[in-house]
């Protein structure tokens, strides 16, 4: 065998911004290839925006009508949230969306005694959600105070590349069960839509037509459309008709009711579900899911610069952001939309993969959202898509997002037994205590913490059912005590070290400027 020359061998240097995308952060795309690309987002923001209503509002007594009610309600204020943030917040391409992290804490308040007695179920529902609309009214306060006073940004100093990722990599790696498991479950349609979307996606993608490769940036359109289609035909046929109730539930086009629930033309508005209560035990519970929103959030925004090829965002503007997505998480509990504000992660996976990172068609996609949550029956057209094809499509960007947070290795030195160590524990940790939790509340139909406090029982279960919260927690800890005194380079410190403030590099203004020249008024730090 011949010998490798050094010259022959290929080193890729560490990047500041992922190369190789068409679009990023703020170049445009034309108006109608923007369109198509905003409605595209649009449509994959909905699994989420369907699933968190169709698991907590039977449980809160509510009938078809109110579940269609509250992913109306979900819809609208996603798009209001996603605006204000690509706008005034960190300005990424970020769709802002509801959350799973507040189910735990929102499944206490469902089952507190003083609900649980209500005999008739639509009083129940709404008595039950606004009491989860006061505590996301009190709680949102965590980030608000954390974002605008930029204490956010004084804890993120002590972030580092080598801490960010398994943090970043759980923010995708932490939703594996919302991906195949989910696939399993109707693997007729869910397993051809998986290999039809890679297929088209990254073997076709260089199929052009007038210099525009469509099967890469319109692939999950096509992909939809078609396994849509074949599945309506499955369930017009009586392929599922004397099947499992479970197999319906995730095969069937026709079991969520939404279209037939929905108004034709509904708007929502504050305070719609009634006056919010306010109880202090399920305030302080909910003040957990707050924290660990606000660090999936973090996650994801880091993902998320790196999928529009821009810098990391500085201290200033990630603190900045927050306190957006607390703005957020109070509209959630104004309007009820039955859960809290985070980034919606599928949606940051689909910036790489169709290499479009632009901030207008976000802002678009935010559009569709408002116009079709008002026009309640066409949005439920939509929204009837079977969840085992977004989980289908959940394998492939919830991946991509757990590799952007594994690039983040390149700046720091993998040849290190301490930095191998911290990456290695935070990872396994990440994914064991999260799992540990989740199997002993199936098993038990309570959490591993079930003291006589259930606000401490809402915070410990809450926290430690997050991987990339467990993530974070271990690998800053010991990024920040073992042997620091002398691995500022091994961790990346001195590349991380431009981008922690908004003047360190002269990209952030470009990237993270606010618009109509508003910094006059709030300077950046």
């Amino acid at each position: 065998m011949a010998e490798v020359k050094p010259e022959d061998m290929v080193h890729h240097q560490p990047m500041d911004q992922l190369q190789g995308f068409e679009y990023c952060i703020d170049s445009n795309p034309s108006w109608g290839e923007g369109i198509a690309l905003g409605f595209q987002h649009y449509i994959l923001s909905l699994g989420t925006a369907v699933m968190i209503p169709t698991l907590l509002v039977p449980l809160m007594g509510g009938n078809d009508y109110d579940k269609a009610k509250v992913v109306q309600t979900l819809l609208f204020v996603t798009g209001i949230k996603t605006l204000l943030q690509t706008l005034f917040g960190t300005r990424l391409p970020t769709i802002m969306g509801g959350s799973y992290a507040y189910v735990v804490s929102i499944l206490s308040i469902i089952r507190d005694p003083s609900f649980a007695q209500i005999a008739d179920g639509h009083t129940r529902f709404l008595q039950t959600m606004r009491a989860i609309q006061g505590s996301l009214i009190v709680s949102s306060s965590i980030q608000i105070i954390l974002g605008y006073s930029q204490l956010w940004a004084i804890c993120s100093r002590f972030f580092s590349p080598l801490g960010m990722v398994p943090v970043v990599a759980l923010v995708g790696l932490g939703l594996f069960e919302r991906g195949f498991p989910v696939v399993g479950k109707c693997v007729e349609i869910g397993l051809p839509m998986l290999i039809l979307f890679v297929a088209l996606s990254q073997y076709l993608k260089h199929v052009n037509i007038r210099h525009v490769p469509v099967l890469e940036r319109f692939s999950l359109l096509m992909c939809i459309a078609l396994v849509w289609v074949y599945a309506h035909i499955l369930t017009a046929g009586g392929a599922y008709k004397h099947t499992a109730l479970v197999t319906q539930i995730n095969c069937r086009t026709d079991r969520g009711n939404l279209i037939s629930s929905s108004e034709w033309i509904s708007i929502p508005y504050p305070l719609q579900w009634g006056a919010p209560t306010f109880s202090a035990d399920h305030a302080f519970g909910m003040m957990a899911a707050v924290m660990v929103s606000l660090i999936e959030t973090t996650g994801a925004f880091k993902a998320a610069a790196r999928l529009a090829s821009a810098t990391p965002p500085p201290a200033y503007v990630l603190s900045r952001g927050i306190g957006w997505q607390g703005i957020g998480t109070l509209l959630d509990g104004l309007f009820g939309t039955g859960t809290g504000s985070t980034v919606s992660v599928e949606n940051v996976g689909l910036l790489g993969s169709t290499r479009v990172g632009s901030r207008r068609v976000i802002q678009i996609s935010a559009g569709f959202m408002v116009f079709f949550s008002i026009l309640g029956k066409f949005g439920a057209l939509f929204a009837s898509i079977p969840f085992t094809i977004f989980a289908a499509i959940y394998c492939v960007m919830f991946g991509i997002v757990a590799a952007v947070g594994l690039s983040f290795m390149q700046f720091t030195n993998m040849n290190s037994m301490r930095n191998l160590f911290i990456i290695g524990v935070s990872l396994f940790l990440g994914l064991s205590i999260p799992e540990y939790f989740s199997r002993y509340s199936t098993s038990s139909q309570q959490g591993p913490a079930h003291t006589k406090a259930g606000w401490f029982n809402d915070y410990i279960n809450t926290i430690f059912s997050s991987p990339p919260t467990v993530a974070l927690f271990v690998a800053v800890l010991l990024d920040n005590t073992l042997d620091v005194r002398d691995a500022a380079r091994d961790r990346g410190m001195p590349w991380w070290a431009r981008f922690r403030t908004f003047r360190g590099d002269s990209r952030n203004e470009e990237f993270y400027t606010l618009p109509f020249n508003l910094n006059r008024f709030f300077p950046p730090t």
